[in-house]
């Protein structure tokens, strides 16, 4: 290899390494450096007067100590993993039964997946608002029709009562997690070959049939996606719980998430705050390894 070939391979990689520095520069200051300053503000007793004096000590693992000693931790890691699974089941039953439909040729099928994506383009807080209203025992919609039809025969306190109230959270979040759902899985029906579900038509399958051994495979890799992103984003899930609850009542809605918010906005501790935060991401990471290693051993098999 001549001198000129060597010098234009350094050039072409020097090039490539300097279209990737950007990319690179732009993750660790935007993902990279808020995750290690998290980190370490979980070690350090970092509060409100941190911001006048600039002084943070380092603790250790008192903050972690404390969180996870407080009464009502236990319930929000309760709370967390009912919130998450409830709403993670019903989310994607109800996108997956709605892509099946829609996946059927029929008049006004793209008005229709257009109006099941407003859920998701309402901001959250606004979209708790809306069903704060609505949930309401005295004057809402929800009592007030279950009330006409005879089902109930006194308001139900849907987020006033500890019995409920959890209930009341997952449904909402339901609502606004369908479209997520409906919008990958639909994606990935449209990949499915046709020719498969006529084959199974000629061997003379039904639609069950024709779902778990066609479409099902077909759809795995995608399911696998939905169900980890569904279950990480519903970890962190604040705004509805704040908006419609706001933990209460008697900590029935506390999650792991609105600790951390309480402990690092209404608290100003900071440093628990985070520890919290850190817990949450450490759930959220175990929760995609061991999933992503199960489904792989399931594929291979």
């Amino acid at each position: 290899m001549s001198d000129v070939d060597l010098r234009g391979r350094r050039r072409e990689g020097i090039a490539r390494i300097l279209f990737v520095v950007p990319a690179a520069l732009a993750i660790a200051a935007l993902f990279g450096y808020p995750v290690v300053k998290n980190l370490a503000m979980s070690f350090q007793d970092y509060g409100l007067r941190t911001f006048f004096t600039g002084r943070a000590d380092w603790i250790g693992g008192q903050n972690y100590a404390t969180v996870v000693r407080e009464n009502v931790f236990g319930q929000a890691v309760v709370n967390t993993a009912l919130f998450t699974l409830g709403s993670i089941v019903g989310q994607f039953v109800i996108g997956m039964l709605l892509a099946l439909y829609f996946k059927k040729n029929f008049p006004l099928n793209g008005v229709l997946r257009a109006l099941f994506l407003l859920p998701w383009l309402l901001p959250l807080i606004v979209g708790s608002a809306v069903w704060r209203a609505i949930l309401e025992q005295d004057s809402g919609i929800v009592n007030v029709l279950l009330q006409q039809l005879g089902i109930i025969d006194s308001p139900v306190p849907w987020l006033t009562s500890p019995r409920v109230a959890l209930i009341a959270v997952v449904l909402v979040n339901i609502w606004l997690g369908i479209p997520f759902n409906l919008t990958l899985l639909y994606s990935g029906l449209q990949d499915i070959p046709e020719e498969l579900y006529e084959a199974g038509s000629l061997d003379g399958t039904n639609a069950w049939t024709k779902f778990w051994y066609i479409t099902w495979p077909q759809l795995r890799a995608v399911v696998s996606i939905t169900l980890m992103l569904g279950v990480i984003y519903t970890l962190k899930v604040l705004d509805i719980i704040l908006g419609l609850t706001q933990g209460g009542p008697a900590n029935a809605t506390q999650t792991i998430a609105l600790m951390s918010y309480q402990h690092s906005f209404v608290q100003f501790k900071f440093g628990q705050g985070a520890a919290l935060s850190n817990i949450l991401i450490v759930i959220s990471l175990v929760f995609a390894v061991v999933y992503l290693r199960v489904n792989r051993r399931r594929i291979d098999e």
